[in-house]
């Protein structure tokens, strides 16, 4: 099966000299690292290593405060107010200049 790979182009120099030094073709060099991965089964961090993330988006102020976090039905109506407020002020300098 074909499939693409974006590895930085670091690692893909150093996955072809490896290739290179060992003989391989770099599909098979690559092919044996993954079998190899997969055999020795998922990776299972330890309690420790594991942190909570903050939900996202986290916006902060100037001074450093975090502004809570906001669902998309709570953001989606912070942002029709805006556009509201934004529509009225428009037709209200519209009415001043006609």
């Amino acid at each position: 099966m074909r499939t693409t790979l974006d590895l930085p182009d670091e690692t893909f120099r150093r996955l072809k000299a490896q290739a290179a030094l060992s003989g391989l073709k770099l599909k098979t060099l690559v092919t044996q690292y993954i079998e190899r991965g997969l055999a020795s089964g998922p990776d299972v961090p330890d309690a420790g290593s594991l942190r909570m993330r903050p939900p996202i988006p986290i916006a902060r102020k100037a001074d450093g405060s975090v502004t809570p976090a906001l669902s998309n039905a709570q953001l989606h109506h912070l942002l029709d107010n805006q556009d509201l407020i934004q529509l009225q002020t428009v037709l209200r300098q519209n009415s001043h200049t006609a």
